[in-house]
């Protein structure tokens, strides 16, 4: 301490007042100043053989003879700067160490199996300050697991203002994020004399992307999409998670020449196609200094990004739910419950599910590859053709278009034939267009 600073630090007690002589923590400016002092007298092995955090010094070397050297030079500048280390919490010539919540060695970086068990052991959040202490602890290491965002987007939820209420998406995403925690990666370690590789995508509900050198990964990266981004084009989006993930590993990417993969072949030229609205001019701007290639990759074979940003169905009939059509989708159920055609095949599938290949049954009602079907001489065809041609949604599409709308969702025998029929026989398409087909 300076002897002008001495006296700021007094205290009382029963046997009198104190004075700190030396500088404690617990002072406002006390671990910034520790610090910053620390880098200062390190300064010159910084980020070649030592990283310092605080009262962590971390002396790394290629070998034995090496690390000799390194230690001794640390050693050294600690003793001129009238510093003393503890002897007890020191460990000298390890190939494997726990620094800062991590397990550092040759094969690369894991997580500390003692913060897993924290994990483990953690009890059900009873309120919202329980819930942000479990996503503190498990998302200082979110680096380590895929889909992190979307699969914490429930207990996420929770933290804000009056919405603490724990549910079956909560319990779910907090069982989950312990399994997860359990079968956690090593990852490699960053060697900035080979070029990074960037693979990102965007999907469903959530971004993801994956920082990789010779194929293996070395950290990941996944965001949950709010409701607003969600309204997004693909285009917009699949920019969005290339922008947000070169962001992210700034630090990693800034000066030198990366490699990103997208699964969107529109991204592999955006640099040179024209910005056409200003949040593709805002999202281009903040790539600016960036030396970086986009190439091409396709969703099969783009398989860790992929995953990242794709998130699993909630309820089987969501699907159906989100289309227009289904505003009558309980008059829909209720007639395929009393169709003999429908209840037939159901029998024949619950007795012997091999006889009807493709055919599977979901709470009760049939479906086809994931298809709900339906009678070919349901009385409900011709209204379901008129929504998904006639109206604004459906647009007058040609054959293919409405066929392959339609198939989406439903199967019933003779559904080609069915669709090519009405839309030749459409009037607005015989008078509007040259070939209605």
């Amino acid at each position: 301490m300076h002897e002008a600073d001495i006296e700021k630090t007094a205290f009382r007690t029963h046997n009198g007042h104190y004075e700190y002589l030396v500088m404690p923590f617990g002072l406002m400016n006390a671990p910034a100043t520790f610090q910053a002092t620390m880098n200062d007298i390190f300064r010159p092995y910084l980020r070649k053989f030592v990283l310092v955090f605080f009262d962590d010094i971390l002396i790394y070397s290629r070998d034995v003879k090496e690390h000799k050297i390194h230690l001794k030079m640390v050693l050294s500048v600690l003793v001129e700067n009238c510093f003393v280390a503890n002897k007890a919490k020191c460990r000298f010539g390890s190939s494997q160490i726990e620094y800062l919540g991590h397990i550092i060695s040759g094969e690369g970086v894991a997580v500390d199996p003692n913060k897993v068990q924290c994990v483990l052991d953690w009890p059900k959040p009873k309120n919202v300050k329980g819930v942000r202490g479990f996503l503190g602890l498990t998302g200082y290491y979110r680096k380590f697991i895929k889909n992190y965002g979307k699969i914490a987007k429930p207990l996420t939820e929770l933290t804000k203002k009056d919405n603490f209420h724990w549910g079956v998406e909560a319990e779910k995403a907090f069982i989950e994020m312990k399994q997860i925690m359990t079968s956690s990666p090593v990852l490699i370690l960053p060697n900035f004399d080979i070029p990074f590789e960037v693979e990102c995508d965007a999907a469903g509900r959530g971004l993801g992307a994956v920082l990789m050198q010779q194929k293996q990964p070395i950290a990941y990266f996944s965001k949950a999409l709010s409701e607003g981004n969600l309204a997004k084009s693909v285009y917009e989006k699949e920019l969005m998670a290339l922008v947000l993930s070169v962001q992210h590993w700034r630090h990693y990417l800034l000066g030198r020449e990366f490699i990103v993969y997208t699964d969107h072949k529109s991204l592999k030229h955006f640099l040179q196609q024209k910005v056409s609205s200003p949040d593709q001019q805002c999202w281009l701007a903040k790539l600016l200094g960036y030396q970086f290639e986009v190439r091409y990759k396709p969703g099969t074979e783009n398989r860790a990004a992929d995953a990242l940003s794709r998130c699993f169905d909630e309820g089987e009939m969501n699907t159906i739910i989100s289309f227009p059509i289904w505003s009558d989708r309980q008059q829909l159920l209720d007639e395929l419950a009393q169709d003999s055609y429908i209840q037939h095949i159901i029998k024949e599938v619950q007795n012997s599910p091999t006889s009807k290949p493709g055919f599977h049954i979901k709470q009760g009602v049939l479906f086809y590859h994931d298809r709900l079907v339906i009678s070919p001489h349901s009385p409900s065809i011709p209204w379901l053709l008129e929504e998904f041609h006639n109206t604004p949604s459906g647009g007058h599409s040609g054959f293919l278009r409405t066929y392959r709308r339609l198939a989406d969702s439903l199967y019933w025998v003779g559904m080609q034939k069915s669709v090519r029929n009405y839309v030749r026989s459409c009037d607005v398409c015989q008078r509007q267009k040259y070939s209605a087909t």
